[in-house]
């Protein structure tokens, strides 16, 4: 049961009812099926058996002969005592042949009755969620406009400055007294505290204009947030937002191409500068590169890892990288030391998926073991074991959810702060990647049915489906990934094209033939939106812009 100040208290109990609900009716439909389905089988077997038998019994066109000649029985060799009973026979097989046709009938009927009460039922169920998300829908604008009247209230309202370094107006005291109260704050919140502990530099008393008011709330709201929602609460050390860009480049040509790796290159990643790529392969290697102009020139070379890389991950500092092997583990290096600073193991199968969390120290790794575990990097320790019913592919990480890709075609969602899996949404197909959105409202799936999806967070529901001719997943570990900005998809396809979706329109916007002769493992699209890299089975990286 989620505690005290946990967000989605309330609502647990009517999701519970609602699953309730579900495995009730499951329950109910399914006892009227057990009986009914094996009985009608039972009875299209014995109807084909009676068929077979009724056709071995009819005479056949040769032995036939007209009764003007001889007798009927004459050739055939039967005895006229016998006539009889076969006559008998058949006529009893036909009276059970259309017996069993009635019975094949009703029975039939009954499962057109119990499909459209099924179907009643779903619809039921439909209308119910599309309630509930509306429901939610108008509590966010609501909170929303509430956020805003608050800021508009605050923005209006006059503080008076006194003179003198020491002093403040009343309502800046009051906040300064009130956050004197929680610890010392960390030095990343120190940018965000400065803005009203600093003292005024005017020398009589004046107002505060709109915008440096509206300034102080949101710090003071950010400061909140970087805490834990609570002033007084243990501190939480989050990394700084990564800037994004605000259109994104489609790319359109080649601009470099290395036989980078040994052999197969499974993974990709830009650094949150945009300006340091990593890659990943089966030959145990990390290499990191810089994009210099149109160039990818060597950087270092990552090793100590005990197998195969199956993804690599930057920390949002740039100055970690994690990665995800076959030996069990995941490696943990230091950017700018090419020996592996810790080992995370634990798992019992290959690690297919490793991604820091947004708060410092905190990393998330899948396997096909069918766990998912949370790490303590501080500690290198595991701090969680997620028990799931599937294989593992891919997962990502937002504020307080973890997201997960399975074999068995499902997604499900993780809340960090609690024990069990929150939701979980069905897709045709093995889940091959997950993608998250900046702005963490959307998530890019995909699946080797070969299409891409996109689900709006918002409301748990599958907003756009991307298909096109000649695109197909090559592998359970092709990644695609959005554009930073999230108006595109990108994902490689089994014979070297990578694919460009449009995300609003489902369009495909693009589709770039280059130097790849095999399947695409994996595609980056760097934060400033100016670069594409792709990474394929045959050793090749590929810049492109």
């Amino acid at each position: 049961m989620a505690g005290p100040g946990v967000p989605g208290a309330p609502v647990a109990r009517w999701k519970r009812h609602i699953v309730w609900q579900l495995r009730l009716r499951d329950r109910t439909q399914k006892a009227l099926f057990l009986e009914l389905v094996p009985a009608y089988n039972h009875l299209l077997e014995k109807a084909e058996l009676l068929d077979k038998f009724s056709k071995k019994l009819q005479p056949e066109p040769n032995s036939v002969t007209p009764t003007t000649h001889q007798g009927p029985w004459e050739e055939s060799g039967l005895d006229s005592d016998q006539v009889p009973s076969l006559a008998t026979l058949r006529v009893k097989w036909q009276e059970e042949e259309e017996g069993l046709r009635l019975v094949c009938g009703e029975m039939a009927y009954q499962v057109v009755e119990k499909s459209v009460a099924l179907g009643a039922l779903e619809s039921e169920l439909q209308e119910l969620q599309s309630e509930r998300n509306l429901r939610n829908e108008r509590r966010e604008r609501a909170k929303q406009a509430r956020v805003s009247q608050e800021l508009k209230k605050a923005a209006k309202r006059t503080v008076s400055i006194s003179e003198g370094p020491d002093t403040v107006g009343d309502g800046m005291r009051e906040r300064t007294e009130t956050l004197a109260l929680a610890p010392e704050p960390e030095p990343l919140e120190n940018e965000a505290c400065e803005k009203w502990k600093r003292p005024f530099r005017s020398a009589s008393a004046t107002s505060l204009t709109l915008s440096h008011c509206v300034d102080v709330v949101k710090g003071l709201l950010d400061f909140k947030k970087r805490r834990g929602h609570s002033i007084g609460g243990a501190p939480e050390q989050r990394y700084q937002i990564i800037p994004v860009c605000v259109a994104t480049r489609l790319p359109t040509q080649v601009q470099d191409v290395l036989d980078a790796h040994l052999s197969e290159v499974n993974a990709v990643r830009f650094g949150p500068n945009s300006s340091l790529l990593a890659t990943g392969g089966a030959d145990r290697l990390i290499h990191l590169w810089n994009v210099v102009g149109s160039r990818l020139e060597v950087n270092q070379t990552l090793e100590g890892a005990g197998g195969s890389i199956t993804s690599v991950d930057f920390d949002p500092s740039g100055y970690q990288v994690l990665a995800a092997t076959y030996n069990q583990a995941a490696q943990l290096w230091k950017v700018g030391e090419a020996q592996s600073k810790e080992t995370l193991s634990g798992h019992k199968d290959k690690v297919t998926a490793a991604k820091f969390k947004l708060t410092r120290h905190q990393a998330v790794t899948g396997s096909r073991d069918r766990t998912v575990k949370e790490w303590d990097l501080g500690r290198a320790y595991c701090s969680r074991t997620i028990n799931v019913l599937s294989y593992c592919n891919d997962v990502v990480c937002g504020d307080h959810i973890i997201i997960s890709g399975h074999n068995d075609q499902k997604i499900r969602f993780w809340d960090s702060r609690g024990p069990h899996c929150t939701q979980v949404i069905p897709v045709q197909g093995r889940v091959t990647s997950l993608s998250l959105s900046h702005d963490q409202l959307h998530l890019l799936s995909c699946s080797r049915d070969n299409t891409l999806k996109v689900i709006d967070l918002r409301v748990s529901n599958i907003r756009q489906v991307f298909r096109a001719d000649g695109f197909k997943c090559g592998s359970d570990w092709t990644k695609a990934v959005f554009s930073p900005d999230r108006s595109y998809a990108l994902a490689g396809s089994y014979d070297g094209a990578l694919y460009i979706w449009d995300v609003d329109t489902g369009k495909l916007e693009s589709r770039l033939q280059g130097p790849h002769c095999t399947a695409v493992n994996a595609v980056a699209w760097c934060y400033s939106g100016s670069h594409v890299v792709s990474v394929d089975q045959g050793r090749k990286v590929v810049l492109w812009h």
